[in-house]
This record gives structure tokens, sequence and C-alpha cells, in this order.
């Protein structure tokens, strides 16, 4: 009776974890939103599974999406997602914050200048461990370095980047309706569920900022962060080279193999 019992609960272990692997390596899906006669490709992610990259073990940026899949291949890793992250500057050294897998590689940047980053209040998207939760944050600049300076939990990582697209529901002040400035974009956003909300205008669709604030609000975000703009990308589930643009930070997810 007991062998009966052990090889029972054997076999009821060897499911669950088939279960679990086959739903850990299930590919990335996609939506596809359209807003503001704009068509739009969006990724919801859970904060635990979402890590990011700058430079590789030597210290050299990587800059491209197949250098990424590269290097988590070398690790017997397969990469499903991969997007750009902030905004940076020569040699894709990203302009303000930069946090990744608990280690500062560049500090928050409050100064004034010109161009999209700086157009205050920009912000910055994290995921904080507390205790066994790994959440995900998304506030302006300003109050991410209050929060940081009295958290009790462990921030994972983080990218810093402007504008803010929605501060508690609303656009950033600056945008305007019907404004003529579209381009490509990308950012991401927090929905109620807790879940990263990655979105990017679909291949040769443009929108302006009022408008791409908006999407983020009818996929249930009240806060969102712009990325990037003309030059960003978004890849799901990559089985060939990727091509893209150089970048400084990239989000990746990947699974074991």
């Amino acid at each position: 009776m007991h062998k009966l019992i052990g090889h029972g609960f054997r076999w009821i272990i060897s499911v669950v974890l088939l279960a679990h692997g086959s739903l850990a390596a299930a590919p990335v899906m996609e939506e596809k939103v359209e807003h503001a006669d704009c068509k739009f490709r969006v990724v919801r992610v859970d904060p635990e599974k979402l890590e990011l990259v700058w430079k590789d073990e030597n210290g050299n940026a990587y800059r491209s999406f197949d250098r990424v899949i590269e290097a988590y291949a070398a690790k017997g890793k397969k990469v499903r997602f991969l997007i750009n992250g902030g905004i940076f500057q020569m040699g894709g050294t990203p302009c303000g914050l930069h946090i990744e897998n608990g280690r500062m590689l560049q500090p928050l940047n409050l100064k004034n200048d010109e161009g999209n980053f700086y157009l205050k209040p920009n912000g910055v998207c994290w995921t904080e461990q507390t205790g066994n939760q790994i959440h995900a944050s998304i506030t302006e600049s300003a109050s991410y370095q209050k929060h940081s300076a009295t958290t009790k939990g462990r921030i994972l990582n983080a990218v810093q980047s402007g504008p803010m697209l929605l501060i508690d529901g609303a656009r950033h002040p600056s945008f305007r309706e019907h404004s003529p400035n579209k381009l490509r974009r990308n950012g991401v956003g927090v929905d109620a569920k807790g879940h990263l909300v990655f979105a990017i205008t679909d291949k040769d669709q443009q929108v302006n900022l009022w408008d791409f604030a908006g999407l983020f609000l009818k996929l249930g975000c009240r806060k969102a962060l712009f990325l990037d703009g003309d030059i960003s990308n978004m890849v799901s589930n990559p089985e060939t080279s990727v091509q893209n643009n150089p970048f400084g930070a990239i989000f990746v997810i990947a699974e074991p193999k």
C-alpha cells in the first residue's frame, strides 16, 4: 500500500512538473489593438519573468537583440521576448537610472535639458522584490527617488525614461490633442492586475503622444512611461535573426530550453 501511494505521489509530481514546464515554455502572446486610427502590438508581462540587460560579461553594450539572444542561448535559455528600454546617449549608455539584477549601473538623472527624456515629469519603471513577491511600478522620477530612499524591498530592475505618458490616470500636461507630431513609439504601463503592459506602434504606423497615452488608458493602466521613438522595436518568440537599430537597455523574457 505504501509503495502504491509512493508511486502515485511521484506520478502526480511528474504531471505537475510537466505541466509547469509546458507553461514555462509557452510562447509570449501578443494582442493587436487599434486606438485613435492607429494599430498597436501589445504584450502583458508578469513582473517576475522580466529581466533587463545593457552590457555583457565583458562590459560591452549588447546594442542588438541578436547579441542578447546569443548570450542567453550560451546559458541554455531561449529568449521569448525583447523590447528596447529607455532613451540612451552615444554608445548605448542609458540617459538615466539603470538597475540590472539588483545592481545600479547608472544613477538617477534629475537634470533639466532638452528632448523627450527631460520633458518633466519623466519617470522610472521598476520591479521590486518584497519577501517572496515581485511587483512592478511606474512613477515620476522625483517620487522614485523618495521611494528608493525608504523602500524595505529590493529593487531588481529599473529604467528611467521620459516623458511620463500617464500620471494617476491623467495624460502628461505637455501633451496636446490632435498634435501633428506622429512617430513610431513604444512604452510601458502597469495594469490593474499588476502586469507590465508593453506597447509599440505596428509596422508603418505612427501616433502622437496624446493618443499614445490614451492607448494605455484603454489597456487599463493609470501610470505609463514613454520608452523611445522612431528607432524602437519589439519581438516576440524570435526564431531567426532580428533586424533592429542599436539600443541601450533591453527588456528580456527568457526560459530554460
